[in-house]
C-alpha cells in the first residue's frame, strides 16, 4: 500500500487515536479503483525565483478571453466592464470589508447593499431583493426551496431548456427531500406548452423557466406562468439581466420569484467564477428569502441610515426558523453590479441589449451562408443561438476557430446527447463586425478542409 509513515510508532499512534485497526481499514470506504496505488512523485523544492518562473509557465498555457475573441456563452459572457466598476470596487473600504454586523461602522457597505437591492427590484419589477447569493445556480435552488416551503407542495416542474447545471443542482438538493423534479421537454428549443399543461397539477410547488433560455431562445413565459398560477403553483423565472434592457421585466408576465446569474453585470468571466447570485421576489415571500436584506431607516437625529433588516440564517435566528444555510454573500460582486447598473442607467442598458441582439442576428446570417451550418431552432433569440453542423463534426469546427484565435462556441453534446451535432454561440456588445466575420470565415475554412480531406 502507498500509505506509509516515516515512523511506525507515528502510524500506530494515529490509528489508535482515530480508532482504526489499520491503514487499510481507514480507507475501506474508498473503492479500490479510486485509490492512488503508488508513492507520490513529488519533485524537489524550488527557490522563490524558480517557483515564480514555473508558475508563470503553467499560467501561460491558459487561453482566456483577453487573448482570444470570445463567443462562449451558457452562463458566462464576455461583456464590457466600464473602468468605473474596477475603480470603485477596488477601493480598500469595499474590497477588504467583511459582513456589516455593526451598522454604526458599516454604513457605506450597508448603503451599497441597499442600493443594489433597489436596482435589482427596478430591473426585475419584483418587490424585494436579498443581498445576493453565490451564483445563478444556487439562487435557482434557493428559489425552488422557497416555493416548496411556501406552498407545502413537493413537485418542481422545470423546462429542459433551463441551464442543465442548474437542474443538476436542483436534483442534488432534492435527493434527500420529499420532493421531485419533473423536466419538460424542449424539442423545438422552447418548453412544450402542451406537455407543461399535462404535468402541472395540484401538487406542483413551482414552474421554473429560463428567459431567454439556455439555447438563447425566447420562451412563452406569460403562458407558462398562467399555467402555473391556474394550479396554485408559483412561477420562478431565471433571467439574463442584460436582456431586461429590451425584454419584458419578469413581473410583467407573472413571475413570483426571479433569479439570475449576475456575472454579466460588471464582472469578468474569471475562468468561471466567483460570480453573483441574484434573487428577488414578491413582498409576501420576504420572510422566506435566504441571506440578508438591508433596509433604510433614520437614526436618533433623524438622519438617513441603513441596517440589516432581515437575517434569516441559523447564525442569527433559531435553526428551525432559518430559511437557508447561506453563510455569506457575494457582496463585492453585488457592489460591482450596482456600479455597473448605475453607470449605464436605463438608456445604457437598453443600448447594450440592442447591440447584443443586432450583432447576434448578424452572426447568424453570416454563419448559415455556408450550407454546412444551420440554425438548430427556429425561434426568436436574444444574444445566444444554437448552430447545427450537418456533418456532425463540432469538435473539428471549434478547433479550427481556436487555431484562428477565436473561442467559437460551447458544444452541447455532453448535456444534450440529441444535440451532439450542435454548439452554442454567444455574441455580446463587445464583438465587432470584423470579429464576427472572422468567426464565419473560420467555420467556412473548417467546412472546406473537411471536404478536401474527405476527397
Amino acid at each position: 500500500m502507498p500509505y506509509t509513515f516515516n515512523n511506525a510508532d507515528d502510524e500506530r499512534a494515529m490509528l489508535d487515536a482515530i480508532g482504526a485497526a489499520s491503514i487499510e481499514e481507514l480507507f475501506a470506504s474508498i473503492p479500490e479503483a479510486l485509490r492512488f496505488q503508488r508513492p507520490l512523485d513529488v519533485p524537489a523544492a524550488m527557490g522563490e525565483l524558480e517557483l515564480t518562473q514555473h508558475m508563470q509557465m503553467l499560467a501561460a498555457k491558459n487561453e482566456h478571453a483577453g487573448q482570444k475573441v470570445c463567443f462562449l456563452g451558457g452562463g458566462s459572457y464576455d461583456h464590457f466592464v466600464p473602468a468605473v466598476v474596477d475603480s470603485i470596487a477596488s477601493r480598500g473600504e469595499f474590497y477588504t470589508s467583511y459582513t456589516p454586523y455593526q451598522p454604526e461602522v458599516s454604513q457605506g457597505n450597508l448603503q451599497v447593499t441597499f442600493e443594489y437591492q433597489t436596482l435589482i427590484c427596478q430591473l426585475t419589477g419584483m418587490d424585494v431583493s436579498n443581498a445576493s447569493l453565490y451564483d445563478g445556480g444556487s439562487a435557482t435552488i434557493e428559489a425552488v426551496l422557497l416555493c416548496i416551503s411556501a406552498t407545502k407542495r413537493s413537485k418542481v416542474v422545470a423546462a429542459a431548456s433551463v441551464h442543465p447545471e442548474y437542474r443538476q443542482i436542483i436534483e442534488t438538493y432534492l435527493t434527500h427531500l420529499d420532493a421531485e423534479l419533473v423536466t419538460i421537454g424542449s424539442p423545438d428549443g422552447v418548453i412544450s406548452i402542451k406537455e407543461l399543461e399535462a404535468v402541472v397539477d395540484d401538487d406542483t410547488a413551482c414552474v421554473l423557466l429560463q428567459q431567454p433560455n439556455f439555447f438563447g431562445c425566447i420562451e412563452d413565459a406569460e403562458r407558462a406562468g398562467q399555467i402555473a398560477h391556474d394550479k396554485g403553483a408559483l412561477f420562478v423565472v431565471s433571467c439574463d439581466p442584460i436582456s431586461l434592457g429590451l425584454l419584458k421585466r419578469p413581473v410583467e408576465y407573472g413571475a413570483d420569484v426571479v433569479v439570475a446569474e449576475g456575472q454579466s453585470l460588471g464582472t469578468p468571466m474569471q475562468y468561471g467564477g466567483p460570480y453573483l447570485g441574484i434573487m428577488a421576489c414578491r413582498e409576501k415571500f420576504v420572510r422566506r428569502m435566504p441571506g440578508r436584506i438591508a433596509g433604510q431607516t433614520v437614526d436618533r437625529r433623524g438622519k438617513r441610515c441603513w441596517v440589516l433588516t432581515l437575517q434569516t440564517r441559523e447564525q442569527h435566528i433559531r435553526r428551525e426558523k432559518a430559511t437557508s444555510n447561506i453563510c455569506t454573500n457575494q457582496g463585492l460582486f453585488a457592489l460591482r453590479a450596482a456600479i455597473y447598473l448605475a453607470a449605464l442607467g436605463p438608456a445604457g442598458l437598453r443600448e447594450a441589449s440592442e447591440l447584443c441582439l443586432q450583432k447576434s442576428h448578424y452572426a447568424i446570417e453570416q454563419i448559415i451562408t455556408d450550407d454546412r451550418f444551420e440554425l438548430a431552432f427556429q425561434q426568436p433569440t436574444f444574444k445566444e443561438f444554437v448552430i447545427r453542423d450537418t456533418q456532425g463534426k463540432v469538435a473539428e469546427v471549434l478547433a479550427e476557430c481556436q487555431a484562428s484565435g477565436l473561442l467559437g462556441g460551447v458544444p452541447l453534446g455532453s448535456w444534450y446527447p440529441e444535440l451532439a451535432d450542435c454548439f452554442l454561440v454567444a455574441v455580446t456588445e463587445k464583438r465587432t463586425k470584423f470579429e464576427i466575420d472572422r468567426l464565419a470565415d473560420s467555420m467556412t475554412r473548417a467546412s472546406v478542409s473537411s471536404s478536401v480531406y474527405s476527397v
